[in-house]
């Protein structure tokens, strides 16, 4: 049994959803530790829900990989990492083709929340079936954010530059209230917002209003913590709360957890928010 297969066992798998999750995980740390080895966290922090689930302990799967760089680089390509990347996985004896994502107009669209130069690309798994995850850079970051070096023990020991969790709040209480989807909504933002409210995570304020500014520059200006609050709860009170938990409960495993969701108990969890 090869090292991908190793990791692979250490989950629980009850169904082909959960041995989806497992995978995907799986080529996330594998993908991780080939960055770290080319010297790619000299340059960029990890971010998003996957930094929460595998260095915090999230307990929901999470799809893509989303890095910010240190500085501004509007020019920059990941492609210099992606031998590395194929290396690690053969000697895993796993084959995997990386390649760049054209955006359309169309899913640029689609998802405004992401900037016109935030660098996309597909890490696609050959075996049986495509099995690919999205990995994402932000080549113009908004900045204002703390970094710290967390470990990782597989497949070796290696740190990760990662966002420190104030201002990982900071992003998620951006994207939860400025996400460009329209009439979609992304549950994993409010299961994300409320595990960060239960572990008494404060929220980055400065690094928050950094990025309503390079985002949304006009609803930027006089930003102040009593404002936020009053359009967070604005906003969800305006989401059906159905059509966010329907979105989340393939990636957790005790769907139990979302019934008390309702509008009342997240504009609660509102309340309890902390900032810093």
């Amino acid at each position: 049994m090869n090292v991908f297969e190793q990791m692979l066992a250490s989950y629980e798998v009850n169904d082909r959803e959960d041995k989806l999750n497992a995978i995907h995980e799986v080529m996330q740390q594998v993908t991780l530790a080939a960055l770290g080895q080319g010297g790619f966290f000299e340059k960029a922090a990890f971010y998003g829900g996957t930094c929460l689930r595998i260095f915090h302990g999230l307990p929901r799967f999470s799809e893509d990989l989303d890095f910010s760089l240190l500085r501004s680089e509007p020019d920059f390509s990941l492609e210099p990492y992606f031998p590395g990347i194929e290396t690690l996985f053969a000697s895993m004896g796993q084959k995997v083709h990386l390649s760049v994502k054209k955006k359309s107009k169309q899913s640029t669209i689609h998802s405004a929340f992401l900037k016109s130069d935030t660098v996309q690309y597909d890490l696609q798994l050959e075996r049986g079936r495509n099995i690919r995850i999205k990995i994402e850079v932000d080549t113009t970051p908004p900045l204002m954010f703390d970094s710290e070096q967390k470990l990782l023990l597989h497949p070796y020991s290696f740190y990760t530059r990662c966002f420190t969790l104030p201002c990982l709040f900071a992003g998620k209480m951006h994207a939860l209230m400025y996400r460009g989807w329209k009439n979609r909504v992304k549950g994993r933002d409010w299961f994300d917002f409320e595990w960060y409210v239960r572990r008494g995570v404060p929220l980055n304020f400065s690094h928050f209003c950094e990025r309503v500014r390079q985002f949304a520059s006009a609803d930027a200006e006089g930003m102040t913590v009593e404002r936020f609050r009053s359009e967070l709860k604005e906003k969800l009170r305006s989401v059906s709360v159905d059509a966010v938990r329907r979105d989340v409960e393939p990636f957790v495993r005790d769907v139990h957890a979302l019934d008390i969701w309702s509008a009342d108990y997240f504009c609660a969890l509102a309340d309890m928010l902390r900032v810093e």
